[in-house]
């Protein structure tokens, strides 16, 4: 046991001998303590102080009760006394504790944003990987959507009159097919025909050259010793084994493309047949005012694909007609499929269309004779010019209607995101952009200023900076306090 200034002793099982009022003294339990050190030293003094003032008073005046009161002031000061030695030299919290002194703990947020952070990178890189294995998917979906905005307004017409649309659909579509199967016909027939003359006439080109090293080079070369060396030479019979392994690589590329038009043909049948029950759908969970903006939104892109589609085939139709006359006068062999390659190529090709449109008829004439082809080329040009100042403002202006510049910079744009596709479908996409939004732009009326329209000529220029210079130079002036205010006016 040991003893702390004016507190009574106390033993290890907590109890604690006080002496009350009448001297006797008073062993009590308490209880283990908790108190901080030196806390328990401090109430037992004040406790003992209390009782002892108060049974003193109780006694009416007893000596004994005055001689044991007497001492309480001195309890108390040596109860304070050891109150503060006892904080003095309380001891450090220990280490792991909230003390200054204890280790750290890792915050609680801190598992929970690692793992939440880990599932983001999982989800981000699993959407990744699901996005490239399904991209040709998705543009085949975004060419079959514009097919299906493209032959709207023809499936629209014919439900009108009390077709069902999916009847409606099905002859729009067929009616297309039908297009396109003539137009690969009567090109793969004049491709077939170029291919048949090639091999009938080699014989003749070979003889001519062979002829033509004879008489340059001074040999005795002959057509069936050329060809004997060209049936055994080695890099013939490579080329035959290559092509032979290539065939299956070119079929399978022909697969996959009878399979990429039968996906892009089949939704966009189903775009357009169940186009009232897509657009119920699409609105179903929207707002009624964001499902009148999608319906305007839809709308505008159903005018501008079917128009833009409307007017290049038209201006196609046009363009074919005008060269198969030019074909036929000039006597150039295949006039009809030449017209139609110039016709769809030079509409449907943005940019590089007239060029490639052009180049093939003008390579068939010049077989048969190299004014031929420059005739055609005359032709070609003149009738471009034509077409972008004449024929196309006129026909596209209420179809499309975007600036040539902003038309080749989306075909740009296009092709480098999605090659191909993108540039065709980048143009009808700019104009329903450009039309969506163009309602949501404020504009205003455009003063009547020369300069607006570019007829500001250089006099009326050095005659408005010399009256700039002059008024600058008499407000120089009045701020000096030259030129009074009322000669300024004058």
């Amino acid at each position: 046991m040991r003893e702390t200034g004016g507190v009574a002793p106390t033993d290890e099982s907590g109890e604690t001998d006080k002496t009350t009022s009448d001297g006797t003294a008073e062993r009590t339990s308490e209880g283990p303590s908790e108190r901080p050190f030196g806390g328990t030293a401090d109430g037992t003094a004040d406790q003992g102080v209390g009782e002892s003032s108060g049974r003193g008073v109780k006694g009416g005046g007893r000596a004994d009760a005055r001689s044991a009161s007497a001492p309480a002031p001195g309890a108390a000061l040596g109860a304070s006394a050891s109150a503060a030695a006892g904080a003095g030299s309380a001891e450090p919290p220990a280490s792991g504790g909230p003390g200054v002194g204890g280790a750290a703990r890792m915050p609680r947020w801190l598992p929970r944003a690692l793992v939440l952070a880990l599932a983001l990178y999982a989800c981000f890189q699993l959407g990744s990987w699901a996005f490239h294995q399904l991209i040709g998917l998705l543009v085949n979906i975004l060419v079959a959507f514009f097919l299906a905005l493209a032959i709207e307004p023809a499936v629209g017409r014919m439900a009108a009159r009390g077709m069902r649309r999916g009847l409606a659909t099905f002859l729009v579509f067929l009616a297309v097919m039908v297009v396109g199967v003539g137009f690969v016909v009567l090109l793969g027939s004049m491709l077939a025909g170029q291919i048949i003359d090639m091999f009938e006439n080699f014989p003749k080109y070979l003889d001519s050259l062979i002829n033509w090293i004879n008489q340059t080079f001074r040999t005795e070369l002959s057509r069936v010793e050329v060809q004997d060396s060209l049936l055994r030479s080695d890099w013939l019979r490579k080329y035959v084994q290559n092509s032979a392994s290539g065939v299956l690589d070119v079929s399978a590329t022909v697969l996959g493309g009878l399979f990429k038009l039968l996906t892009i043909f089949l939704f966009s049948f189903y775009f357009a047949a169940d186009g009232p029950r897509l657009r119920r759908a699409l609105c179903s969970v929207l707002p009624p005012a964001r499902q009148s903006e999608v319906l305007r939104a839809w709308e505008i892109a159903v005018d501008k694909t079917g128009g833009y589609i409307y007017s290049r085939g038209l201006m196609a139709l046009i363009s074919g007609a005008a060269h198969f006359v030019l074909l036929e006068v000039l006597n150039v062999p295949y006039a009809p499929a030449l017209a139609v390659w110039v016709g769809l190529v030079s509409q449907f090709i943005p940019t590089i269309g007239t060029y490639l449109a052009g180049a093939l008829p003008m390579l068939i004439a010049f077989t048969e004779n190299p004014w031929y082809a420059l005739w055609v080329l005359v032709f070609v040009v003149i009738y471009q010019q034509f077409e972008n100042y004449v024929l196309q403002p006129k026909l596209t202006s209420k179809t499309v209607d975007i600036h040539p510049a902003v038309a080749f910079g989306s075909v740009i744009a296009g092709t480098a995101l999605l090659g191909a596709v993108g540039a065709l479908i980048a143009i009808p996409a700019v104009a329903t952009l450009q039309a969506f939004l163009g309602a949501y732009v404020k504009r205003y009326d455009v003063t009547d200023d020369p300069r607006v329209h570019g007829h500001r000529r250089y006099g009326e220029a050095v005659v408005a900076r010399l009256q700039k210079a002059l008024h600058h130079k008499k407000e120089k002036e009045r701020e000096e306090g030259k030129v009074p205010s009322g000669e300024d006016g004058a």
